[in-house]
């Protein structure tokens, strides 16, 4: 049901431009942010509920690519001159590290950064709830909600 975020595009854009100052202030680069957010579902929970309705954040997708935010900031660090950009193995590039990303020949060894997946979670459901205010603000909530039931 994540085509329902097509039908408030306008507004997402004005919230990911708020938000900006949230994610600068957090742990997060805006490329990992922005992979972050490719691995999360925005769903309406009792969209059928006008009262009780909320956005929340689907991060259930999000631990598969907690690992490639090292990459990322490997990568920035190579491109930046600074040491440390190359501690991955692999020489496989960005086509690699996508495929990684998505669980596609990923080292299941790998273990997950807890702490950076408790941030993302807190953060995505943050941006939620910032969407969902700025909906409510804007008289736009109810087209959203109904976009996401029938959708």
């Amino acid at each position: 049901m994540s085509d329902w975020t097509d039908a408030i595009i306008g507004e997402r854009m004005t919230v990911d431009g708020e938000f900006s100052d949230r994610v600068a202030a957090s742990r997060f680069s805006n490329a990992e942010w922005d992979l972050i957010m490719t691995a999360t579902d925005l769903e309406i929970e009792r969209a059928d509920d006008p009262e009780a309705a909320r956005i929340v954040a689907n991060t259930e997708n999000v631990a598969s690519i907690i690992p490639e935010l090292e990459t990322i900031r490997a990568q920035t660090a190579s491109m930046a001159g600074q040491p440390g950009g190359g501690s991955r193995d692999s020489d496989g590039g960005i086509v690699d590290s996508l495929k990684e990303a998505l669980g596609f020949g990923s080292d299941d060894s790998e273990t997950i950064d807890q702490e950076a997946l408790a941030a993302a979670e807190e953060l995505t459901q943050a941006y939620a709830d910032a969407l969902q205010a700025h909906l409510e603000d804007t008289g736009s909530f109810e087209r959203a909600r109904t976009a996401y039931r029938d959708g």
